[in-house]
């Protein structure tokens, strides 16, 4: 596969692991999930065998139990069990809240002007977005890249993890399913982009989907290549597997509670746990689905969109729906009389992630709770009100 442009940070970063131009830390910037997900793959295959992965791999959060002078630690002090470590450090934006934090970074200073060359240490700053022209970035955001860089970028490398172009997307899923052994034509591959909003995590989930479907032993669309039945993904696959699923599923759900209907909005639960691949583990995938679309939704609300033509443009490249649910959406925000309405269907989401990621003995009993929750009227509340990560998902 060709470089791609969107791609090249990442590409980088990882071609310099375990070189000699290999910088003791890394921040990796944006919350792009699909290129971190990449980056840390890649980290993992070059740096952390598969049988010491419990001893040399720390995946630490910043907040109230953990510190950076900790993480700094556990990076200074060689392992007894693994001749390398590496460490995860997220929640890096509290390291940038209220506070000088002088002496934080004071530490920070004194590590990396003599690192343990033994330990890799990668800051997870997912709490900024960076868009495909950097020159485009929200302000806020600006400000928190720019003092990055300005700080942990004077001792760290930096990964710009942004949002995947369009072009760059296209040509991915082409490349991949060569790589596969199965023929993408471009107008499939950019109507999957389209359909999609250039979510790579879900163009990477639905490309897998349709390879698997192409693939299969009787296919009209198989081509003989050197003697070799490859399959080939059309623009139709693209329209039958994926644009329909995701009427059938996602946005049937959040039809049904919009318009209060319980049993159907359970009946729509399950058959979305029962299609996917893996079953009630995939509650967090729907969880966040979930909370993309109420979000969505709230803008809609907030600027009074009524026309899927002027969706576009309250809507940001990156987090925009499918072309085909635009109208879907419209006149499902409409049913919500008020801004507190959507935002109460948000805060019930985001407690019922807290709860998932507790470990709950029964995920599913989580999520149809939840669902009987949003198709409930405002004044019953299941779980009661939290301010807290409600519009943070």
């Amino acid at each position: 596969m060709p470089p791609l442009r969107s791609f090249a940070s990442t590409d980088r970063f990882l071609a310099q692991l375990g070189t000699a131009e290999m910088r003791p830390g890394y921040v990796l910037l944006g919350d792009e999930t699909f290129l971190y997900e990449r980056a840390r793959k890649g980290v993992l295959e070059k740096l952390v065998p598969n049988d010491l992965r419990d001893f040399c791999l720390h995946d630490l959060e910043l907040g109230s139990e953990t510190s950076i002078f900790e993480a700094l630690d556990l990076a200074q002090t060689p392992s007894l069990m693994a001749p390398f470590q590496v460490i995860f450090v997220r929640g890096l934006k509290t390291l940038y809240g209220r506070g000088a934090k002088k002496d934080e970074f004071a530490a920070l200073e004194r590590y990396f002007r003599s690192p343990n060359p033994q330990a890799l240490i990668l800051f997870v700053a997912d709490h900024l977005t960076l868009p495909t022209d950097l020159r485009r970035m929200e302000r806020e955001d600006k400000e928190r890249y720019d003092r990055i860089r300005e700080t942990l970028g004077e001792w760290c490398g930096t990964v710009e993890l942004q949002k995947v172009e369009e072009g760059d997307a296209a040509r991915w899923v082409i490349g991949t399913a060569d790589d596969r052994g199965v023929k993408c034509d471009p107008e499939a591959a950019r109507e999957l982009v389209d359909s999609l909003a250039v979510d790579m995590m879900l163009i990477s989930s639905e490309l897998e989907k349709l390879l698997l479907y192409v693939s299969a032993p009787v296919r009209e669309n198989q081509l003989e290549t050197s003697g070799i039945t490859v399959g080939r993904v059309t623009l139709g696959d693209v329209e039958t597997m994926v644009l329909a699923a995701k009427q059938r599923s996602l946005y049937e759900l959040t039809d049904a509670l919009s318009q209060r209907d319980r049993p159907r909005a359970l009946s729509l639960l399950h058959g979305l746990l029962h299609a996917s691949d893996g079953g009630e583990d995939s509650a967090i995938g729907h969880l966040y689905m979930l909370a993309r679309t109420y979000r969505q939704m709230l803008i809609i609300h907030e600027k009074n969109v009524r026309d899927s033509r002027a969706i576009w443009q309250v809507l940001w490249q990156g987090f925009r729906m499918p072309p085909f649910a635009a109208d879907v959406l419209i006149q499902q925000a409409r049913r919500y009389k008020t801004r507190r309405e959507i935002s109460r269907a948000l805060r019930l989401i985001a407690r019922a992630d807290l709860e998932l990621r507790s470990g709950p003995v029964d995920k599913t009993l989580v999520l149809e709770r939840l669902v009987l929750a949003l198709a409930s009227e405002p004044h019953v509340n299941t779980y009661g009100e939290s301010p807290q990560f409600a519009l943070e998902m």
